[in-house]
């Protein structure tokens, strides 16, 4: 979940141009908005369905389902449905492609024959993928999120999405499979078959720090794009959708990334294992339980924000029912900025609090009486 853009004031001066109905930049490391346009608009992603495919088979690779190195045969009957449909491998009945091969393919020349290629070397049927893609979907909290095909070629309007879902999974990809990400994101050429192709990408390499995703493009979807860059420790993800030429898309893009960077300092406000405060306990063996940081709590705030605009506060609903236990998340610390959320972090107990024995209740109960 996201929390709400810095300011008001920070979202007119975004370099994206009003010709571009959608547009998202989050800093995925804290979580927090940095700019929104229309970020809950449904839209047609084309491909950049081919990260939620890439996602998909990341976790299979990581539970063992799927192997890099296992080839898949290439049948006659894809390449006659697929070869040269839209952005292509070019795989022909025959060939051998790994895994490992095939996500290149995706990520790097968009191929929708590779993306059809790992569906079905996954899972042996296009339908048990895209249920499997639905439910990943779901899991991350991409509630207005649904996908028809594995690689957004044109469905009659069964796959959608919004900005805000994409970041959720371009924040997952980058955090939950790093070096997968790394491994297949960001390269800028494929040879298959001693044909070389060039990735579309157009903040990898450009932009200091970029590393992917993926560009979208349909009559109907407009052109859209997907993308990350992390420098100095902050990730940011940014989406860009329905944009009128692939050019206006680019530039936006970049100065995007750029802007987020050089408009906003990232801030410590505390470190993790601090203690920030404490909650209220019912039904505890004791009154109150301290609330600690699980890690460092940091914000990007625009350049030149006075303290004195600041807000920090501790939310939780309470009092918490014990027994607790320690770690467990249950408070929440927010920062504000004149009034508006900037962004939220979970607050976890820093030690277990048992249930009351009965005259301990009872004690409880006569003190919060006379209190």
């Amino acid at each position: 979940m996201f929390a709400a853009p810095a300011t008001a004031a920070s979202q007119t001066a975004a370099p994206v141009p009003d010709e571009i109905p959608i547009a998202l930049l989050v800093d995925a490391t804290s979580g927090q908005v940095l700019f929104a346009r229309e970020p809950d608009r449904r839209f047609v992603p084309a491909s950049v369905t081919k990260v939620m495919t890439a996602y998909t088979a990341f976790e299979l690779v990581e539970d063992g389902t799927l192997r890099l190195d296992m080839p898949f045969l290439y049948t006659q009957e894809l390449e006659d449905e697929w070869y040269n449909e839209g952005s292509n491998m070019f795989l022909l009945a025959g060939e051998r492609p790994t895994i490992a091969q095939l996500l290149l393919g995706i990520t790097t020349v968009s191929g929708n024959d590779a993306s059809v290629a790992i569906a079905e070397a996954a899972t042996g049927s296009l339908d048990d993928w895209l249920a499997l893609m639905n439910r990943n979907a779901r899991a991350l909290g991409m509630r207005d999120t649904h996908f028809g095909s594995p690689n957004g070629f044109p469905d009659g309007g069964r796959t959608y999405t919004t900005a805000y879902d994409l970041a959720l999974l371009g924040q997952a990809i980058t955090q939950r499979h790093p070096g997968l990400y790394r491994r297949f994101f960001g390269h800028r050429l494929l040879t298959w078959r001693n044909l070389t192709q060039g990735n579309h990408d157009p903040v990898t390499g450009r932009v200091e720090g970029a590393d992917g995703m993926k560009t979208g493009y349909t009559n109907e979807a407009g052109f859209t794009f997907l993308g990350s860059a992390e420098r100095g420790g902050r990730r940011l993800i940014e989406v860009i959708a329905g944009a009128p030429t692939d050019r206006s898309r680019d530039i936006a893009a970049r100065a995007l990334l750029e802007w987020g960077f050089d408009a906003f300092e990232r801030k410590t406000l505390a470190e993790g294992e601090t203690v920030v405060g404490k909650a209220a306990v019912q039904d505890g063996d004791r009154a109150e339980v301290g609330l600690r940081l699980p890690r460092d709590f940091a914000v990007a705030l625009p350049q030149g924000t006075e303290v004195s605009r600041w807000r920090t506060e501790i939310v939780y609903r309470g009092p918490v029912v014990a027994p607790i236990a320690q770690g467990d998340t249950i408070a929440r610390i927010r920062l504000t900025i004149d009034g508006e959320v900037v962004v939220e972090a979970p607050l976890e107990a820093a030690e277990s609090v048992d249930r009351a024995n009965l005259f301990e209740r009872i004690g409880n109960g006569i003190s919060g009486w006379l209190t």
